[in-house]
């Protein structure tokens, strides 16, 4: 418990007085120092956050969620009236796909194609979308391609374009690529430039004779209710489909992610170091402090008061700068995420920079997902360093000899 007594003596001392004036330099030092390194921790993490759950939607919207694919046996269809996979499911759909060359003039270009039913294509995410030109069901002989590949290699809708596949037809001078001309039905936007630039859709039909597949060969997309929580919901679906093999959008783009989350946790430790500087200066004021309060502090032993209380009042001074050092932090660095593609656009228009650019991002504004876990974490870990280097000069405080420090003040 802290006595009305304790209580006084530390507000008495973190009051301003002019005779402490580089002392009450320090204080503020300190107190800046922690709030902008909370602050900046929140906005980073936030930012982080941000950029990681807008990358994550835009490859949920394009790719499968999970994809199932058979070894040697086609999928039993009885599968699909399984309760749990209807459970986990939004969307399940055959799809196949093939790697061929876009020929068209002067130019050719490699590119994955994926084969979908008439019916089914139309349930894609990118297909339902605003920004989905044409067609929406992909009827044989036409094939949807992205906006970034309409427009580097200036192909419209209702233009034909030839497409090239690696396996070949027998003739009388030898195996020839197979080729076959195709109409630009619809053009999709997957806001992903590698994506528009690379991959198309074409019939599944028509995909399977041009590449000669077979129809046991199929692959099921399935498309969840909750895409995120994938590290369950593939245990689940390997329990499901027992006989194939199970794979989903986390495990294509694992590198990526696992990148991204080592930065975050590098970053996290290097901006926590700006919090730890900060902090110290909490030991050179409290120490500062110390030392100009001798008098008072061997008055306060001298009328009896226990080296306990001491230590108490000079670790609540140091407690109180970093505890209020850190709300205010908390603070400035969640209105600073809320506010932050604001800022970045003010900041632009300010200094005619472009700040987050779109082309090297992928993302057209600046994100921020404020996550009240990381918040709370960086709030305790403040607090702890706060704690820390205030107990040194609160335990030097009570340990002060009293009859040296009247003898000589």
């Amino acid at each position: 418990m802290i006595s009305q007594l304790e209580k006084e003596v530390t507000l008495r001392y973190l009051k301003t007085r002019k005779k402490d004036g580089f002392l009450n330099v320090i204080s503020i030092f300190s107190f800046i120092g922690i709030s902008l390194g909370v602050a900046v921790l929140i906005i980073v993490m936030s930012v982080m956050n941000g950029f990681r759950t807008e990358l994550i939607e835009k490859i949920v919207g394009f790719n499968p969620h999970a994809v199932i694919k058979p070894y040697d046996n086609p999928i039993d269809e009885n599968l699909f009236t399984n309760k749990e996979l209807n459970k986990l499911s939004k969307v399940f759909l055959y799809s196949n796909s093939g790697e061929g060359v876009l020929i068209n003039k002067e130019y050719t270009k490699g590119l994955l194609l994926r084969g979908y039913l008439p019916d089914d294509y139309k349930k894609l995410a990118i297909v339902e979308s605003n920004s989905f030109n044409g067609n929406k069901k992909l009827n044989p002989s036409h094939i949807s391609i992205g906006k970034e590949l309409s427009f580097t290699y200036d192909i419209k809708l209702g233009d034909k374009v030839l497409l090239m596949s690696p396996t070949g037809i027998k003739t009388i001078v030898g195996n020839l690529p197979k080729q076959k001309s195709y109409i630009v039905d619809s053009i999709f936007d997957s806001e992903i430039s590698d994506f528009d630039q690379n991959v198309a859709f074409i019939n599944l039909n028509d995909l399977e004779n041009f590449f000669d597949l077979k129809s046991s060969s199929r692959n099921l997309e399935i498309y969840l209710k909750n895409p995120k929580n994938i590290e369950i919901t593939k245990k689940n679906l390997e329990n499901i489909f027992q006989d194939y093999y199970v794979y989903t959008w986390s495990d294509l783009n694992k590198s990526l992610f696992s990148a991204l989350k080592v930065e975050r946790n590098v970053m996290f430790i290097i901006l926590s170091l700006i919090i730890i500087v900060a902090a110290f200066n909490i030991i050179s004021g409290l120490t500062i402090l110390v030392k100009n309060k001798t008098r008072e502090i061997a008055i306060l032993k001298s009328i009896g008061v226990l080296n306990k209380s001491i230590s108490k009042i000079f670790f609540m001074v140091g407690f109180i700068i970093g505890s209020l050092a850190t709300i205010f932090g908390i603070i400035l660095g969640v209105l600073f995420s809320i506010y932050i593609e604001n800022i970045r656009e003010f900041l632009s228009n300010i200094f005619n920079i472009s700040l987050f650019p779109e082309e090297i991002y992928f993302l057209s504004k600046m994100p921020s997902e404020i996550n009240p876990g990381s918040i709370f974490l960086i709030a305790i870990c403040s607090v702890i360093i706060t704690i820390i280097v205030s107990i040194y000069p609160a335990i030097k405080a009570s340990q002060m000899n009293t009859s040296k420090a009247l003898k000589y003040d």
